[in-house]
């Protein structure tokens, strides 16, 4: 191996783990941002577990510290366009957008698309109806990558900054999810949550909660309907009982928390 694979294969490696880490603070930004809408500051600190507060706290001031200090040296990027309040037609467009780019890619990707494997199927039906799971195939990417929306442009234009869709392990277009490189079962949770979500809601309804979402937050992590996701997706991590995601979606929807 020459010393330039040696440098490819380490830059492979350091940025598969910053994708980790990103994914992984992701996550823990979705439990903090969902602490912040259901408790106070004052409930938190009267009634939390205090070695936990303080140990929050310690690990959120590290990484603080830590991502500050890189953030310093990284090039300046060019200003962007200072944001446009959108008007409920330009908002009736991105929905628009939103919905047929989903199902273009569904068409695109499910001729090449396989069921769920048999041993992956029996590891979720603690958590999804076999119906769902019956009905969802995938693909892995493997070294490509899914094509990025041509409305990205309109909307970097408003002074909105898209998700970073070619950066993201998986995606759902309705019943088919792509894999961007290869196929993990915490990414795969998290695509299905999605594939329940745009199932129990119908897909406009879906894009127009998303699009309406992400006006409002300005980040694509913290519209509740990712947020349910990441949220859902991070019990694997731990031992957990038996749930239905159905429900949980179910119970978010009248609740009108989406």
């Amino acid at each position: 191996m020459s010393q330039y694979d040696d440098v490819a294969a380490c830059t492979l490696d350091l940025n598969e783990g910053l994708q980790q880490a990103h994914l992984e603070l992701i996550s823990a930004h979705c439990a903090t941002h969902q602490l912040r809408l259901r408790y106070s500051s004052d409930d938190l600190v009267r009634f939390g577990r205090r070695d936990l507060l303080r140990k929050s706290a310690k690990a959120a001031s590290d990484l603080s510290e830590f991502y500050s200090s890189l953030e310093k040296k990284i090039p300046p990027v060019s200003p962007v366009a200072a944001s446009v309040e959108p008007s409920p037609e330009m908002i009736a467009q991105a929905v628009g957008w939103l919905s047929k780019y989903l199902r273009q890619q569904r068409d695109h990707y499910a001729p090449v698309a396989s069921p769920l494997p048999p041993e992956v199927k029996a590891r979720l039906w603690s958590f999804f109806s076999p119906e769902i799971l019956e009905s969802i195939r995938y693909v892995e990417l493997r070294g490509a990558r899914v094509t990025v929306p041509d409305f990205f442009p309109q909307v970097r234009a408003l002074g909105f900054e898209p998700p970073p869709i070619t950066h993201m392990d998986s995606l759902t277009f309705l019943d088919v999810i792509v894999f961007n490189q290869e196929f993990s079962e915490r990414s795969l949770f998290h695509a299905l949550v999605h594939a329940v979500q745009i199932r129990i809601l119908g897909l406009e309804r879906y894009a127009e909660l998303w699009v309406q979402s992400f006006i409002r937050t300005r980040v694509h992590f913290t519209v509740p309907l990712e947020v349910h996701a990441f949220s859902l997706a991070s019990k694997l991590l731990h031992p957990v009982d038996r749930f239905s995601v159905e429900d949980q979606v179910m119970r978010w929807m009248l609740d009108g928390r989406y």
